[in-house]
């Protein structure tokens, strides 16, 4: 189920690279890279993970409410994270010439059944 909802995203994606499913832990539950590409999505996922397990905490400690999403751009790559749960995130990169709001959209469609499988 995982793998799949993954390749959907990537796949209805303009010039994403992969998407990941991730424990704010930092360990990978799965991936899917688009064949073209060699970027190690578990490792981007992994450095990611940090960064953003410390912005969901300080959402908290200043009472900003849950965090829902974060975005980071580079001169390389657009990275959209998407929170599932308070264990799991899931993260979508694509190249910065793919259409950001489109892999907006797909990782928010495809969250709310990866959120259910998760708890479910």
């Amino acid at each position: 189920m995982f793998k799949q909802s993954l390749e959907k995203i990537v796949s209805n994606t303009a010039d994403a690279i992969g998407a990941i499913l991730m424990g704010y832990d930092g360990i990978g539950i799965e991936s899917f890279r688009n064949p073209d590409n060699d970027t190690d999505m578990t490792l981007m996922g992994i450095e990611y993970s940090n960064t953003v397990k410390e912005i969901r905490n300080t959402a908290e400690i200043l009472q900003n409410g849950e965090l829902e999403e974060v975005s980071i751009k580079t001169d390389r790559y657009y990275v959209i994270i998407r929170h599932l749960t308070a264990e799991y995130f899931a993260a979508l990169v694509l190249k910065r010439s793919g259409n950001f709001g489109q892999g907006r959209y797909q990782l928010l469609k495809e969250s709310y059944g990866l959120r259910e499988a998760l708890l479910g």
